[in-house]
């Protein structure tokens, strides 16, 4: 790890002094994917480079409302200590944080001494080294995340006080200050430039108070980092507008939801892209087409973690542009699976299962398992879909709650093998304490049906 080479750390330390940083933020991912971490003050770094930080394991299951749950060697081992490193290949300065540098972490279990399970950045990455060592691929990844940026609300409804923001109807992939009139999304392209994060192009989304930022595509565990850290950023910059993003994927019963679509492509050894065939079906190569086959196979597991909560299940439906059915077509948003039209270089899949509430690193792992499976197994995908789709006639549906996507995760022995059995226990049993507490919850809308007439 390159935090525990001294020579690296000084060399670090005083370039960072001569940039007039004093502090770095060392943060992690937890299973849902927010961003946990401490500020360090900057002379303090060897020491923690050295020794780490020691974290509660039961960080990692822990709501977000901060209740603690019994995932095995948390509660029951009394609470044990995680140990937090700094990546740092990954620092960065805050450009809306003078003095602040951002660093990543990999966390290990100090009883061990070896990554801990429940670590999402570090299960991503072993399985990265698994498909190169035995398929010989290098994902690619190009992430496209949307969320809903809510102002307080005067008047306040059962949303919590919020309202969506620059609130207009047929504001549909503008840009400028017809969907935007304070100028959220020009601040945040510029403060995210300057974070370095492979952002590229911003607009107003479909729905009132909904942006989509779009980030290049590069390996898959870099993507997976800038993912992360453009979802911590938005709502910190959301922050300090006094404004809340929310990357939930249906916040408003009157509006759609917000999507994590995954573009994939996978390079071999020389660099080539290997999905790309001229003389393939339909320009696909057959690794491309196992691929495909390997989602499709693995789609109902999938929706776990790429549609992790309850409220997930609410985006998808007929006629949405969300995923409904399982299934594949040329360049046709209706599918599950879409093919752009580009070749050659640009050969990919866009995964548009996912929702934006995914945690980046679970959501790229999943898809990378499913493709590895289908690539080593030589699956064999269906015929694409022709036409618009959300036809049950021509394929399965997708699981409709979460509760039903767990258990399909739970009963995808290939999957849960290459994620690991630490991980799916903890995943599974974290995600099962949320369905049980949603269920024990009586919502507005059950009081609204019922109270006045019965």
């Amino acid at each position: 790890m390159n935090a525990s080479v001294p020579g690296r750390v000084h060399e670090v330390l005083a370039d960072l002094k001569g940039r007039g940083i004093d502090v770095v933020r060392v943060a992690y991912p937890d299973l849902i994917g927010t961003d946990r971490g401490r500020d360090v003050l900057v002379d303090h770094l060897p020491s923690v480079c050295a020794h780490g930080l020691a974290f509660c394991r039961a960080v990692f299951h822990t709501t977000p409302r901060g209740e603690t749950v019994p995932v095995a060697g948390g509660l029951d081992a009394g609470l044990p200590d995680i140990c937090v490193y700094p990546d740092l290949d990954t620092l960065v300065a805050i450009p809306w944080e003078p003095g602040v540098a951002w660093c990543l972490s990999e966390t290990l279990d100090p009883a061990t001494g070896r990554l801990a399970p429940e670590a999402p950045r570090s299960l991503l990455r072993d399985l990265l080294t698994r498909m190169a060592a035995e398929v010989g691929l290098r994902p690619v990844i190009g992430p496209e995340l949307e969320y809903f940026l809510c102002e307080p609300d005067p008047a306040p409804t059962r949303e919590g006080g919020w309202r969506r923001y620059g609130e207009a109807t047929g504001n549909v992939y503008v840009a400028g200050r017809r969907g935007d009139p304070d100028g959220h999304l020009l601040r945040t392209l510029r403060q995210l430039s300057a974070l370095g994060i492979g952002v590229t192009t911003g607009n107003h989304e479909y729905c009132s108070g909904q942006f989509e930022i779009n980030l290049d595509h590069s390996d898959a565990l870099d993507a997976a980092d800038r993912a992360f850290r453009f979802k911590a950023s938005i709502k910190e910059l959301a922050r300090l507008e006094g404004r809340l993003a929310t990357f939930m994927a249906k916040p408003f019963n009157d509006e759609g939801g917000s999507g994590f679509h995954l573009h994939l492509s996978c390079l071999d050894a020389a660099g080539n892209n290997v999905f790309d065939d001229p003389r393939g079906a339909h320009g696909l190569s057959d690794v491309a087409h196992h691929a495909i086959a390997g989602v499709l196979a693995h789609a109902p597991a999938l929706a776990a973690l790429m549609n992790p909560t309850v409220n997930s299940y609410k985006r998808f439906g007929p006629d949405t542009l969300a995923p409904w059915l399982i299934d594949w077509g040329l360049d046709n948003r209706s599918a599950m699976v879409r093919i752009p039209p580009e070749r050659g270089a640009g050969a990919r899949l866009e995964i548009r299962l996912g929702d934006a509430g995914a945690n980046p690193y679970l959501a790229i792992a999943g898809l990378l398992a499913a493709v590895y499976i289908g690539v080593r197994d030589t699956l064999e995908a269906p015929a694409p879909l022709e036409g618009y789709g959300y036809d049950v006639a021509k394929a399965s549906r997708l699981p409709t709650t979460l509760a039903e996507a767990l258990d399909a995760f739970e009963a995808d022995d290939a999957i849960t093998a290459l994620l690991g059995k630490q991980f799916t226990d903890a995943f599974l049993t974290y995600k099962r304490d949320e369905v049980a507490r949603f269920r024990r919850h009586v919502t507005d809308w059950e009081f609204e049906e019922y109270a006045y007439h019965l």
